[in-house]
């Protein structure tokens, strides 16, 4: 089958469900988006595999699963998202014995497969009927920002953080991530990598 490789372009909150968040995967060739409705779990999941520098005071479901994958001398080598249903999308999750070469494949929801795919830096794929039944074109500037940059939320009770310092922020990020708040961690860090640009 042919499939199109898809990249993640972000991460937004939900504009049609409470609570929720959007995954914007893109086909690159053809700017085609596929916007995949994700919990809020999986949404930061998903961003902490992206940002491997944040790392969590215990390890996620995800985290988890991907050491017992490699454990057991594995690797993910690809997530595919082969059908839509009901708007609900389906995928698999290809795995590969790192000796032997022996495939097996996992059904899994869309969300837990990318979050895994992270991890192990696996292409995610779909077909062109998933793309066509599903797939829009957008026009947004901020479809390029970085996948953690999800909509702006107070990270700091109390504070703005235009008007802290680098040292006070890198501080706020420590705590965040103790409390497993990974929320405000994401945002501070994206406020710190900001700056940092500006000084280069």
């Amino acid at each position: 089958m042919d499939y199109k490789q898809l990249i993640i372009r972000g991460i937004s909150y939900s504009q049609t469900q409470s609570g929720a968040y959007a995954l914007l995967l893109e086909h690159e060739e053809t700017s085609v988006k596929l916007p995949v409705v994700i919990g809020n779990f999986e949404a930061q999941s998903i961003s902490l595999g992206l940002e491997k520098d944040i790392q969590p005071p215990r390890p996620l479901t995800h985290d988890l699963f991907s050491k017992f994958v490699d454990t057991v001398g594995y690797e993910l080598v690809s997530v595919v998202i082969y059908q839509i249903i009901d708007g609900v999308f389906f995928s698999n999750i290809n795995f590969k014995n790192k000796e032997s070469g022996e495939e097996f494949v996992m059904d899994a929801r869309t969300s837990d497969a990318v979050a895994m795919a992270v991890r192990f830096d696996a292409p995610i794929f779909t077909t062109s009927q998933v793309l066509n039944e599903a797939g829009i074109l957008l026009d947004l500037e901020d479809t390029d920002r970085d996948l953690s940059d999800i909509e702006e939320a107070p990270a700091a009770e109390g504070g703005d953080m235009q008007n802290m310092s680098v040292e006070e922020l890198q501080s706020l990020l420590e705590q965040a991530v103790k409390e497993e708040d990974f929320d405000a961690a994401l945002e501070i860090q994206e406020e710190i990598k900001r700056r940092k640009k500006k000084i280069d």
